[in-house]
């Protein structure tokens, strides 16, 4: 066991199989701040190296299954102590490969010894408890894990969001294969190796790579569980590829998240504040960041005016440099995709706000660097207004009253979160109600509203299940009973069936035709007592 951070000059995010690293074909993993520049290497895991891992995590199952959950809690507080060092290291290492300023990268890469504790602090819940006892008998419930379980990652918060995950998985005694994004691995990778020396061997097994391990953990036959969060087109891949054997799946999806500034909203710096963290952190790569304002006319002049005053405050740059407060997006394709949905807006007649400082002109071309931008005078049903940019952009729309304020914003298929602006906590609560989102923050929508003890997930097409807290592990659970019946004679039961059809049978319930005891032919014992087919 060794809690010993890679310190080669190269970082590589490897395929660890039971503890043992497995070899596979690499690719290099680029800084987003200067994309000539290698971070690391990830392997290219297979679906070959998913059947290893698989493997090794149905071994180990039956073993991790049958310890107490609170010796669970203890070995993972040992894991989320052991990771303690290494945070600031870790952090420069999710910044190089990430692109997010090192604030967000320290959130990031905490995360995953927060997010250990919590569950650790939920071992009572796992723990069996009476349903009912009398004098018939005594009913107990309780928790069973699942199986193996596929964690497949994002590259947005790739710790944090992983463990939301994978937390939950192992405190309840599932076993784990990760399948970490190959845009951003390193961190993430070395968080689960320092984690897994302190589990038993084959617990929590890694296969990075880019599609095919991911598709393979969830067609894969002995995984009975996946935790994704990703894209809604890969959502629903990884919803068909888990139909062949009915897997439970979790799925947190993208967001188009409005954010409502109601006419009793006093317009001041902290409400500016605020917005600016919800829709920039991360330069707007977070699920449920704000992708969409809208504002009541009778306040919208004044906001748009203190909002893109408050966004030219914000630096952007490497996310090293302790001056920059937004760094670049991730990727090439995400880069295109939000310049695609900017340069339509200005095509469609919208007015393009670029704001905010180059930190550095130099090196402005070197990163997938974009300026934060506000873009006005759009139509509601513009394409920047009605998909999910993930980006640093964002509308602001006016509207006249509540009822067209709540039209346009469930006027999309999805569902993650919104958030409603006003003096009046009651007309927010109103308003709230009426939204169809799976999260709903009142005078605050950003990093950290959604806390780790709070359900979260999408309607529409942003999700299926609820993950964080309680219901991530009902969700990687299955809920058991344990019948000890003493007195079974108020049980239906073939001494009860034995009179004629529509003849009294136990407490005075007539029998029905064809019941045993009605002269069925070939009924049986199994069929009274919920044996047969169809019959419960």
């Amino acid at each position: 066991m060794t809690d010993t951070v890679n310190a080669a000059r190269t970082d590589l995010a490897e395929v660890r199989v039971a503890g043992e690293v497995v070899p596979a074909d690499v690719t290099g993993v680029h800084n987003p701040a200067r994309t000539d520049e290698i971070v690391g290497e990830v392997a290219l895991g297979t679906a070959e190296h998913v059947d290893r891992a698989v493997a090794a995590a149905d071994a180990a199952a039956s073993g991790w299954a049958a310890l107490d959950p609170h010796e669970r809690a203890e070995l993972l507080q040992a894991g989320a102590d052991a990771l303690d060092p290494h945070r600031e290291r870790l952090a420069e290492l999710m910044t190089r490969e990430q692109g997010k300023v090192l604030w967000e990268s320290r959130l990031d890469v905490g995360g995953a010894g927060h997010i250990l504790r919590y569950y650790c602090g939920l071992a009572d819940e796992l723990t069996d408890g009476v349903f009912r006892s009398d004098e018939r008998g005594t009913v107990w419930t309780g928790r069973r894990p699942v199986g193996v379980t596929g964690v497949i990652v994002p590259w947005n918060s790739p710790v944090y969001l992983g463990f939301l995950g994978l937390a939950p998985t192992l405190m309840a005694g599932n076993t784990a294969v990760v399948k970490p994004s190959e845009l951003a691995p390193l961190a993430l990778t070395e968080v689960l190796r320092v984690l897994a020396g302190h589990l038993p061997p084959g617990v929590l097994n890694v296969v990075p790579g880019t599609g095919e391990p991911g598709a393979a953990i969830a067609r894969h036959d002995r995984v009975r569980k996946v935790f994704f969060t990703g894209s809604i087109a890969t959502g629903q891949r990884v919803l068909r590829d888990a139909a062949g054997n009915l897997k439970n799946v979790s799925l947190e999806l993208g967001g188009n998240d409005p954010a409502i500034v109601l006419e009793d909203a006093t317009v001041t710096d902290r409400m500016v504040r605020e917005l600016v963290s919800g829709v920039y952190t991360l330069s707007g790569q977070v699920c449920f960041n704000v992708k969409r304002i809208y504002v009541h006319s009778s306040r919208y002049d004044q906001f748009v005016e203190r909002f893109t005053a408050a966004v030219d405050e914000l630096v952007v740059g490497d996310g090293l440099d302790p001056c920059a407060t937004m760094g670049p997006l991730n990727n090439r394709a995400q880069y295109d995709r939000v310049v695609s949905l900017v340069d339509g807006a200005r095509a469609a007649g919208a007015t393009v706000h670029e704001l905010g400082h180059k930190l550095s002109e130099r090196d402005w071309d070197r990163g997938y660097f974009l300026p934060p931008m506000v873009v006005t005078g759009l139509a509601p049903d513009a394409e920047l207004v009605a998909t999910e940019q993930f980006g640093p952009v964002v509308p602001v729309l006016p509207f006249d009253d509540d009822d067209r304020a709540v039209a346009m914003a469930n006027a999309t298929e999805y569902g993650l979160a919104a958030s409603v602006w006003t003096d009046d906590r009651e007309h927010a609560r109103r308003v709230a109600r009426r939204l169809e989102a799976g999260s709903v923050f009142v005078n605050v929508h950003r990093i950290g509203a959604s806390d780790v003890s709070m359900p979260f997930g999408g309607f529409k097409r942003s999700g299926m299940g609820r993950n964080h807290g309680v219901a991530a592990l009902n969700a990687c659970t299955e809920s058991q009973v344990i019948a000890d019946w003493i007195d079974v004679s108020g049980l239906p039961g073939p001494e009860n069936f034995s009179g004629p059809a529509g003849a009294p049978g136990p407490a005075g319930v007539p029998h029905p035709a064809g019941a045993p005891g009605a002269g069925s032919a070939g009924a049986g014992p199994a069929d009274a007592t919920g044996g047969g087919d169809g019959q419960r």
